[in-house]
């Protein structure tokens, strides 16, 4: 094993997972080829890794499977001003998701899904501060930490989260009404309280630091094809096969990093992941993004605001309801009811944005190999912290495909917990 040197990788997706994991390996000196129908250095390349909120979250150990939670979902679900939406024509495909879901939706899973969460996250900044020593960062990350508030309506939900983290080590400074106003005085005071995590930073705009690690990818000798693959297989012990309509692509191994797209890919395999999408908007409000000078948070209403270099991204929002069905009115009013009455101040919207987070019901992303196919590797389930967890996703999967040892424990996150 000492000795064994990849001959050849294939990647299917050029979202930040996909390039981040490309680099990794094209600097183990292993050939790399990256497959999108999409261009990353294209104006119109416009997935997750473009329109996410922005923010590198190192703290956001705790997820959707949380026994508090749980009992309002219902509620949420039923209200066209609530942070949780449905949409009904797709809830037979979603069955066999929340079995898994309400499985996962305990005490004892909310630990083991922070546990892990915090396991990668915190090492997330370290692994995207080695790709910033190498490409040009100037006027696209900004460090000014993120800030939540809250009303001290669901004081115990807020009281686990500081409790958790607390118990994970990660330092959280709280804020009284007040002080969160020092920090962001053009805030309308809705709110009650608040938190800082000071170590977090957010950029000024992801799709121009997914442009710059893509760069980074091809002049280190990284390839791309712009082509739509539409199978992957382990023909051989030491071969796998990815097929466009036209073509069919060789390699020793092959990452499956499509995000929410991976399970068309799984499927093929034969195993029975639950992988599904969560869909997120935004907005841009342009020209006022002087109006705060970091992220901020509101929630009660699952919805955030970041100073971007587009102008203000208004983000949130979770909707359930596949990649087919088409965006949703209602969900964009939301998330512009929201910002204003945040910011009371702000004019008209431009920009509206739908775009998908591949989710699995127990909020662990998979990092491993396919179970019947070991040259075969997933790199996809990460929900909201896709942006967060590419840099040290690139870095575990490279490992992976390289044979080498870790001293993480990479077992949670295999796709054997479904199968």
């Amino acid at each position: 094993m000492e000795n064994y040197k990849c001959k050849s990788v294939g990647i299917i997706g050029s979202g930040i997972q996909g390039v981040c994991t490309g680099l990794q390996l094209i600097k183990k000196g292993i050939p790399v080829t990256i497959f999108d129908r999409q261009d990353p250095l294209s104006q119109d390349f416009k997935p997750a890794s473009y329109g996410n909120a922005g923010h590198f979250s190192p703290y956001a150990v705790l997820q959707l499977n949380r026994p508090d939670i749980l009992f309002d979902v219902p509620k949420m679900l039923f209200s066209s001003y609530g942070p949780l939406a449905l949409k009904w024509n797709y809830v037979p495909k979603m069955i066999n998701w929340f079995f898994y879901y309400l499985k996962n939706c305990n005490k004892k899973s909310m630990m083991h899904t922070a546990k892990n969460m915090h396991q990668i996250l915190s090492l997330s900044n370290d692994a995207y501060e080695e790709i910033f020593q190498e490409i040009d960062t100037n006027g696209l990350v900004e460090k000014k930490g993120i800030i939540y508030v809250w009303t001290n309506k669901n004081l115990k939900s807020r009281n686990l989260e500081i409790k958790v983290r607390d118990e994970l080590g990660i330092k959280q400074k709280l804020l009284s009404q007040k002080e969160v106003l020092e920090l962001e005085p053009n805030l309308n005071p809705v709110f009650d309280a608040g938190i800082i995590y000071e170590s977090a930073m957010h950029a000024r705009d992801p799709h121009g630091i997914l442009k710059q690690i893509f760069k980074l990818f091809l002049k280190r000798g990284g390839k791309f094809i712009q082509t739509n693959i539409k199978s992957v297989e382990q023909s051989k012990n030491d071969e796998t096969i990815l097929r466009s309509e036209k073509e069919e692509y060789k390699f020793e191994k092959s990452v499956v990093a499509s995000g929410a797209f991976s399970k068309q890919f799984t499927d093929q395999l034969g195993e029975k992941i639950p992988l599904d999408t969560e869909r997120g908007y935004h907005v841009h409000f342009k020209g006022q993004e002087k109006l705060i000078s970091r992220p901020v948070i509101f929630l009660d209403r699952g919805f955030g605001m970041t100073p971007m270099n587009q102008g203000l991204r208004a983000v949130g929002t979770v909707e359930l309801g596949g990649t087919e069905n088409p965006l949703s009115k209602k969900r964009i009013d939301y998330v512009i009811r929201c910002a204003k009455e945040l910011l009371p101040q702000l004019g008209a919207h431009e920009d509206e944005w739908l775009g998908f987070r591949p989710t699995l019901p127990d909020f662990l992303p998979i990092l491993g190999p396919s179970l019947k196919n070991k040259n075969i590797i997933y790199a996809f389930g990460h929900q909201h912290l896709g942006w967060t967890l590419g840099a040290i996703t690139g870095k575990i999967v490279s490992g992976i495909v390289a044979g080498e040892k870790t001293n993480l424990d990479l077992s949670p996150y295999s796709s054997k917990r479904f199968n």
